[in-house]
């Protein structure tokens, strides 16, 4: 494989503050590496160490790691633990009156839901769950909103040794029904229906349509969470009302102490290419991955008021709102709204209210908000924030200036993450009292991560060329395979081309510094004229420009050049049209010419008012490698939040 040339240059540097370092729970870049070289020194050491500390064992371990099924490691297998004791019982004594969850509405009102309160309402419903027969490995679907039943839901399941599986609220009944088959689940949790921007949006007829299909014979019951009192079809059979089912029972439910290696949960990527992928967690090595990361990543203190935007539906939802905060015994915030409504100073008003100190969202949503207001932020105290943090994708730096600069106010460090629903917690990341930051640099693997940078045969690259990215070395919080297809695992993450790393699926170079630059999903890397372009970078430039607030690069098929570029782009302004649509594009053409070199022009621009996007904020690239090409798009696009905006994209101006 020939190199992926990085393109993209960013020298600006950015240290930790004084007082921050001070403070910091990994203090300086010594401690950093002294954490690196006790993990080179000692892996396996390393990590049963920390697992001992970290977490609260029912039956310690004697084994750390079994590598004798490699890739299908086992991490602390002989040991006993409950993930939900983990995050609840063993705050309750020492700070069982202090607040774990600031549920704050769509419609602006906030409910405090304390560690005992919290332990109650869990037990209670894993009570409800064992009454309608669920036990240790059932399979239950959770098709919740962003609300504390989510959050109680997945604890009540891990309390009692049930694997839940949740699927996104945005998701369609198709998706729905994929998923309930694919994982064989037993028991549905959803919900009449949710509040996003103002309206009420119904839940349970996407449920009732997935289950009247064939392959869901196995779901004897659905428990539905009263949220909109909005009108609902019923089958008296199946359905009952989560008030319903808690009725009469206990606040007091003896935690299921499961294997170490027990599933926790099991998480089915997004499907916006191919078939979803039901990614199996282990609940140790899951657990300790939340536990560390957010002690180092987000340097975390008691006193912290932690805000992660995401949705349970996704990993990051998992680990950095379900799972890791609750295990060290955090205030955190959830949010059922949307950034942008009433205004899109939703985020920043909420900062202000909440007194938030680790604020944690997507690099789409900070684009959105700086075309919808970019100086919105002036307006709101923000003197509480101390640490920011981006995920989901690699953030530009233009976009990482504005979220230093304007949110920040230049004084707090960002932590921009890469990792991945199967990884489990983060992977590189800056530790922000230790490591400088660069724009659009994830920087440095967390200790005990063995990442590299290599060629399609394993062997390392020179210098700053640009490869695959790969762990070499099993980590605790690790993916242990697909449920119900082990080979598919073993084909797509340790490919017998590679010797025996992890395959990420991305593309990045390492600077002269060893920082990390994510350059793009390897499927998404453009072959032009013989030089391979990742797309993330062309992205940036694009967002560079005064003009642009978010781009989307593709590659389609050209005779003579392999392939060619096609831009989408939203801009701060009203969409062009006509004869300023032609000179904007060719303003933008040089600009990357001039940002980057001529090879990485764009072939193609199209505007659009917005791009195609999950609900949750990804865009949907598979859809507009489609519309590069032309092809008629007859896939599933229910589950995205603007389906209209794809006749938009049709238009090109070339």
């Amino acid at each position: 494989m020939s190199s992926i040339e990085s393109v993209l240059t960013e020298n600006r540097v950015f240290s930790p503050g004084e007082a921050f370092v001070k403070n910091a729970t990994v203090s300086g870049m010594a401690a950093y590496q002294a954490l690196c070289r006790e993990a080179e020194q000692d892996y396996t050491g390393f990590w049963a160490k920390l697992a001992r500390e970290e977490i609260g064992w029912q039956t310690p371990f004697t084994q750390i790691l079994d590598e004798s099924k490699a890739p299908f490691y086992r991490w602390f297998h002989d040991g006993k633990l409950n993930a939900s004791w983990n995050c609840l019982d063993r705050h309750l004594s020492a700070c069982g009156d202090k607040t774990a969850l600031i549920f704050e509405a769509d419609d602006g009102s906030a409910t405090k839901v304390s560690y005992k309160q919290l332990h109650a309402r869990v037990c209670r419903f894993a009570n409800a769950l064992k009454a309608q027969g669920v036990g240790l490995g059932d399979r239950i679907i959770i098709y919740l909103p962003m609300s504390v039943e989510a959050v109680v839901a997945m604890q009540a399941c891990a309390r009692i040794g049930a694997i839940h599986s949740v699927v996104f609220g945005g998701f369609s009944a198709k998706s729905l029904h994929e998923r309930i088959t694919d994982v064989g689940a037993k028991l549905v949790i959803t919900a009449d229906g949710q509040f996003r921007g103002g309206k009420a949006m119904p839940l349970k007829p996407a449920v009732d349509d997935a289950l009247s299909q064939a392959g869901c014979e196995a779901v004897g019951k659905v428990i539905v969470y009263k949220r909109t009192d909005g009108e609902v079809a019923w089958n008296a059979e199946r359905d009952i009302w989560w008030h319903d089912a808690e009725a009469g029972q206990s606040d007091v439910c003896e935690p299921a102490w499961v294997e170490a290696e027990h599933p926790l949960f099991i998480l089915y990527t997004s499907g916006s290419t191919g078939k979803p992928k039901g990614v199996q967690h282990s609940t140790a090595g899951y657990l300790l991955g939340a536990i560390t990361s957010i002690q180092w990543v987000f340097d975390y203190k008691d006193s912290d008021i932690f805000w992660c935007t995401a949705d349970v539906g996704w990993i990051t939802g998992h680990t950095y709102v379900a799972y890791g905060p609750l295990a060290l015994g955090a205030t955190e915030v959830i949010f059922e709204g949307v950034p942008t409504w009433p205004d899109a100073g939703r985020f920043w008003q909420m900062i202000e209210k909440h007194k938030v100190s680790v604020f944690y969202t997507a690099p789409t949503a900070i684009r959105s908000l700086i075309k919808l207001g970019g100086d919105l932020p002036k307006k709101y105290d923000l003197t509480s924030l101390r640490l920011l943090g981006t995920v989901g994708e690699p953030i530009n730096p233009e976009a990482w200036m504005w979220y230093y600069e304007t949110v920040g106010q230049g004084r707090c460090p960002i932590a921009d993450t890469w990792w991945q629903t199967e990884t489990g917690a983060h992977m590189i990341a800056p530790l922000p009292g230790a490591i400088a930051t660069k724009p659009g640099s994830c920087t440095l693997p967390l200790p005990g991560i063995m990442a590299d940078v290599v060629r399609e045969d394993g062997s390392p690259v020179s210098g700053t060329e640009g490869g695959l990215l790969v762990i070499k070395k099993p980590w605790p919080s690790m993916i242990r395979t697909i449920w119900g297809n082990p080979d598919r695992f073993q084909r797509g993450y340790y490919p017998d081309s590679l010797p025996g790393y992890y395959l990420a699926g991305d593309s990045a170079h390492k600077d002269a510094d060893g920082y990390y630059w994510i350059m793009g999903r390897i499927d998404d890397v453009l072959n032009v004229s013989g030089h391979r372009l990742g797309t993330m970078e062309i992205e940036s430039a694009l967002v560079a420009h005064p003009l642009v607030a978010e781009a989307a690069v593709v590659g389609k098929p050209h005779e003579i050049k392999g392939e060619s570029i096609v831009a989408y782009v939203v801009l701060k302004r009203a969409r062009p049209e006509g004869e300023e649509a032609k000179q904007i594009v060719a303003q933008l053409r040089d600009w990357v010419g001039k940002e980057i070199g001529p090879i990485a022009k764009p072939d193609e621009i199209r505007f659009g008012d917005n791009l195609p996007k999950t609900r949750s904020g990804k865009i949907m690239r598979r859809l507009l490698r489609s519309l590069a090409k032309g092809e008629e798009i007859t896939s599933d696009i229910s589950t995205l939040d603007n389906p209209a905006i794809l006749e938009q994209l049709k238009q090109s101006i070339s």
